[in-house]
Order: structure tokens, then sequence, then C-alpha cells
């Protein structure tokens, strides 16, 4: 098992690999092809079944997952990502990492989005980490609806 801190920079209109070896690393991928607004690469991150928790209590998988993304994407605003910690065993990782969304929408409404993200990936067939399960509300609790 290890766990480490990943810092993340600026890559520039370098092509994006999607064949990700390093756990930690698939963040990073996944925050630059955010802030370009390429669903497709984000897509190719995702295990095809993956799952992304909305909130509390509600997951979305396939088209709702990808609508999801595109919906976040449609803000026109980058995201900030830090990995705190990546644990590994075996084909199994769980990353913890802060996100940060803030700035103005096009229509010139401001935005300002953050919290604690706990994912779990898994190592394919061929060696690459792919998201299963995309938890950005990570450590919320849930509201107790009436």
């Amino acid at each position: 098992m290890t766990s480490r801190s990943v810092p993340i920079g600026d890559i520039g209109d370098a092509e994006l690999v999607t064949d990700v070896t390093d756990p930690a690393q698939l963040p990073v991928v996944f925050m630059h092809a955010f802030n370009r607004g390429d669903l497709d690469t984000i897509d190719k991150l995702f295990e095809p079944a993956a799952i992304r928790v909305l909130t509390p209590g509600e997951v979305v998988t396939g088209d709702g997952r990808r609508n999801a993304t595109r919906s976040f994407l449609k803000l026109g605003i980058p995201i900030r990502l830090t990995v705190r910690h990546a644990y590994v065993y075996d084909d199994l990782a769980l990353l913890l990492g802060d996100f940060l969304i803030e700035g103005t929408k096009p229509n010139g409404e401001y935005v300002r989005m953050e919290g604690t993200a706990t994912d779990v990936l898994r190592r394919d067939a061929n060696g690459f980490w792919r998201y299963a399960i995309d938890n950005p509300p990570g450590v919320e609790r849930e509201v107790a609806r009436p």
C-alpha cells in the first residue's frame, strides 16, 4: 500500500494520454481533459460501467454519468485538483483529493464548488487505471429529505 501527494502542473497543449499506469496520475489527466472541455478523453478514463455519485445517495452510470460530466463542462470554469493520498492494493486504488471549481460562467454568474473526493480506481487487463467509482461529494453527509 502506498500513500503520497501528487503535484499537478500545466501541460499546455500536449496530447493527453489516457493509458495511465500510475493511479495517482489519473486525476491529473482528468483535470487537463476537463479544463479543455474534452468529454471524450474524460470518458476514456472510466470503466464502461463506472458509477458517479452526484450527491450522497444519488448515483448514475453510463449516459447519466456522461451527462453529469457534460453539465460541469458547460460551466466553462477550470477545475483544480490536488491528490492528497493514493492507497494501492493489488488492482485497486483509493484516491482522496481536493477539488476546486471557481470562476465566472459565460453568463457572468460567479461559481465556487469545492470538496474532498473519494474515488475508487481499478487496473484493467492491460495494466491501465480507470475510475470505477467517481465520488466528488466524498465525505459529505447525506442531507435528510422530508
